[in-house]
């Protein structure tokens, strides 16, 4: 593994958990803060069909973080990644449990791919796609 993809990991993976924990319990300002808020950004998938320019991103993640209430596990699989440069990517699986503004109970389970791009010596996001795993692993 590279000395970059290492610091890249070493810098992301506990912020992708932080913000996971905070968006699935309603609060969307740290996930917010880890986007990039310079054109070109976009979301595709898990409850949005396509939103691209900051102010859809927002709105986007505003909606989601609307959702839930109090995130009770939120774990994070990293599959792939790799950084060269000034852009990076991982690819993984976010599993979660949170409760819903209505009481409800939400678990979940998400193929996720976002892309980052390194802006004032920081990683932001600048697209994301998330989409449910097929019913049959095999598919």
């Amino acid at each position: 593994m590279s000395q970059q993809l290492q610091a890249f990991l070493d810098e992301w993976i506990p912020a992708q958990v932080e913000t996971g924990r905070a968006m699935h319990s309603g609060d969307p300002a740290s996930w917010i803060r880890t986007w990039s808020h310079n054109e070109p950004v976009s979301v595709f998938g898990a409850g949005v069909y396509r939103r691209s320019g900051w102010d859809e991103v927002l709105r986007t993640i505003n909606w989601v973080a609307g959702q839930f209430d109090e995130c009770l596990d939120y774990q994070y699989e990293l599959i792939a990644a790799d950084a060269h440069g000034d852009l990076a990517y991982t690819c993984g699986f976010e599993r979660y449990t949170a409760t819903r503004p209505n009481g409800g109970l939400c678990k979940n389970e998400l193929r996720v791919t976002q892309i980052y791009r390194r802006e004032d010596n920081a990683w932001r996001i600048v697209h994301r796609h998330g989409d449910h795993p097929p019913a049959d692993p095999s598919d």
